[in-house]
């Protein structure tokens, strides 16, 4: 494999892919760049008092939204685990170490998102942690870069209490995939909400034009650089 310009994007759960970097994930597919989606997390059975009560058909629209807003994106290839949602923090740190460590070696991406480390959501912080063993900077390995992004209704309800601290320091012009963002996450019709929360798509909007003004662009995705290899 050509590993030029290989992406993973690494989720917690379904829709923190599109909340987090959709609009970068449509650009760099447009531009040529391969893209991969991993969803670590089953999604919505910690909305139940246990996972037995979830209901199965609900959840299989919900993996079912996943797919069709990857082709939406333009990624490659979307791959789904099902790891019990928020509930990451009850299961062996090694097992998702592995799971993201066979990723890598499988794709050879040259760049990795993940969830930020200081998000309100347990799943976030586990995924975090995951991702930089599994990619830690050794000699032949692929990754050159690893970079945290956003997550709306977690990153920034964590209000600084949890560490580290959200920052932006690279940024991705999505001037021209915004609404290909927006669109996507309204394909999560059961993650969706409308304003004044900030997954909604005004919320959203605002958000990427807010972030596009400060280098600027009209819209644009702001990701903490963990580290990265010049």
């Amino acid at each position: 494999m050509n590993n030029d310009d290989v992406t993973l994007v690494i989720a917690a759960h379904p829709d923190d892919e599109v909340l987090g970097c959709g609009g970068t994930v449509a650009r760099l597919a447009r531009d040529g760049g391969q893209v991969y989606l991993a969803i670590l997390g089953e999604g919505i059975t910690s909305r139940q008092s246990s996972r037995d009560d979830t209901d199965r058909q609900a959840l299989d629209r919900l993996h079912r939204c996943s797919q069709a807003v990857a082709n939406l994106l333009g990624a490659r290839e979307l791959f789904m685990y099902g790891l019990p949602d928020n509930r990451f923090d009850t299961l062996p740190m090694l097992d998702v170490v592995k799971i993201i460590e066979e990723l890598v070696h499988r794709l050879q991406p040259t760049r990795i998102f993940t969830q930020h480390g200081g998000d309100l959501n347990i799943d976030h912080g586990v995924t975090f942690r995951a991702t930089l063993t599994a990619s830690r900077p050794m000699a032949g390995r692929p990754v050159r870069g690893v970079y945290a992004y956003q997550v709306a209704s977690s990153t920034e309800w964590s209000f600084g209490q949890f560490h580290p601290l959200f920052q932006a320091q690279k940024f991705f012009d999505i001037s021209e995939t915004l609404e290909i963002k927006i669109k996507a996450m309204q394909r999560y019709e059961s993650e969706a909400r409308p304003f004044p929360h900030p997954r909604s798509p005004e919320a959203l909007r605002a958000h990427a034009v807010h972030l596009g003004s400060r280098v600027g662009v009209r819209a644009a995705e702001g990701f903490s650089l963990v580290w990265e290899l010049g």
